[in-house]
């Protein structure tokens, strides 16, 4: 019978051990995820005042404004290829090139 105690005893402490390991990698990992959290939260932000910013910068009457500073005009259509857009003719150039 007592060594029956003693093997009970000895299982409990096992056990006790191993529940505080547990929980001490659950608040780790937890507080892992938390941080994850907050970057991937502060990440959404930064990409929120990114768009912004680029739907400020790309306002048609600001870049007009800049070109004709830089003394560009309107595009005429003889600058275009057969009247293909410019992604087409980008397409083209790229393959020419071997990219």
């Amino acid at each position: 019978m007592r060594l029956l105690n003693v093997t009970a005893f000895f299982f409990a402490v096992a056990s006790a051990l191993l529940l505080y390991a547990l929980n001490y990698d659950t608040r780790r990992i937890e507080a892992e995820v938390q941080a994850k959290e907050r970057l991937a939260e502060r990440a959404r932000e930064d990409i929120a005042v990114l768009k912004a910013e680029r739907g400020t910068l790309a306002r048609p009457d600001r870049i007009d404004g800049l070109a004709r500073q830089l003394g560009l005009g309107a595009p005429k259509p003889d600058q275009f290829d057969q009247g293909r857009e410019v992604s087409q003719l980008n397409d083209r150039r790229d393959g020419a090139n071997g990219r």
